[in-house]
């Protein structure tokens, strides 16, 4: 069983989460159901209960999948759900198209109440920021969600630090995901020390790169025609031969310390947030119920400093930038 952690807003999750992307054809191939739901139900039955899914993944469907857990097994899950894009970006070549306005926000928690089969989410996230909407007024909106008992928690994805502060202005900031990882690493430069500032919890989205830090993707033949990761520029051209210098780096430090790819990926991670002193808790997805156990263990995997430092600089080489339109993830990350 995992132990526990506490993010923002005294909400107490699992040391390790799970990201419900990962259980629909975002990365394509088929997906089998029941494999899914059994690949959940080990999660919680190894303490891995803080499951995170949005209204937009698979048109809804990663909800009303989740709400098959939730029939039976409602009490032991933290529940995280999403709102704020209104069509899935994986299906218009990575584009976003934000929104958060009161009435959407009241609009959207009502709908993935109903796809959930639930009356209360436990985490409550606006996905992107809208442009044209004071965060004011979209926190404003989310927190009388949690007056009237739909939500416990709020939280932001991919938000300035200015952002986060104005938003925690309004309403305590449970917590912030925002992608982190090896390879991944511009938001420790302001955004995780005013979260650390706040008393924000991180939940770093994509911990192991979509696949890519555990050597899954040496090359484009790697990816398969419908995958999201084509939309990608890192995982394209010479930037995805490029990037392999990053892959070496993560599997010469599993060597030294017997573990794989993805646990030092994530011990990584863990080591990182105690350093920045920020409270993190990383959501990797996987359709197989042995990779639920494979990270897990990544929780025991100690790293030296020198390896921690190592991995940051060979992160710090990647080339190439996250999405095709970084429009709603760019500068403002700092």
């Amino acid at each position: 069983m995992t132990a526990s952690t506490t993010l923002g807003d005294g909400l107490t999750v699992s040391a390790l989460g799970f990201g419900g992307m990962a259980l629909t054809p975002v990365y394509g191939g088929a997906v089998d159901d029941a494999e899914s739901l059994a690949t959940l139900h080990h999660a919680i039955d190894v303490g891995v209960s803080f499951l995170d899914t949005a209204n937009v993944y698979g048109s809804g469907d990663n909800e009303r999948l989740i709400a098959r857990l939730l029939a039976d097994r409602r009490d032991e899950v933290t529940l995280a759900t999403k709102f704020g894009i209104q069509a899935n970006p994986a299906e218009r070549g990575g584009r976003v198209s934000p929104r958060g306005d009161a009435a959407y926000v009241r609009q959207c928690i009502d709908e993935s109440l109903q796809r959930l089969q639930t009356d209360v989410v436990d985490l409550y996230y606006l996905h992107r920021r809208d442009p044209n909407v004071p965060i004011e007024e979209t926190v404003g909106a989310m927190a009388e969600l949690v007056d009237a008992g739909k939500v416990r928690h709020l939280g932001l994805s991919e938000v300035s630090a200015a952002e986060l502060r104005a938003a925690h202005a309004v309403h305590p900031i449970a917590a912030l995901q925002s992608e982190w990882s090896i390879w991944t690493r511009d938001i420790e430069a302001v955004i995780v020390p005013a979260a650390a500032e706040l008393g924000v919890g991180i939940v770093p989205f994509s911990p192991l790169g979509r696949g890519f830090l555990t050597g899954t993707v040496r090359s484009a033949a790697d990816i398969g025609d419908n995958d999201f990761r084509r939309t990608m520029p890192r995982f394209a051209g010479t930037a995805l031969e490029a990037n392999q210098s990053v892959v070496d780096a993560v599997g010469t430090v599993a060597r030294e310390v017997g573990a794989t790819p993805a646990q030092v990926a994530l011990a990584w991670l863990r080591h990182r947030a105690e350093e920045l002193g920020v409270t993190s808790v990383p959501i990797p997805g996987t359709r197989r119920a042995a990779r639920i156990d494979e990270n897990v263990a990544s929780l025991s995997v100690t790293l030296t400093p020198e390896q921690v430092r190592t991995l940051g600089a060979a992160g710090d080489a990647v080339t190439g930038t996250r999405y095709a339109d970084m429009s709603s993830v760019g500068s403002h990350r700092e």
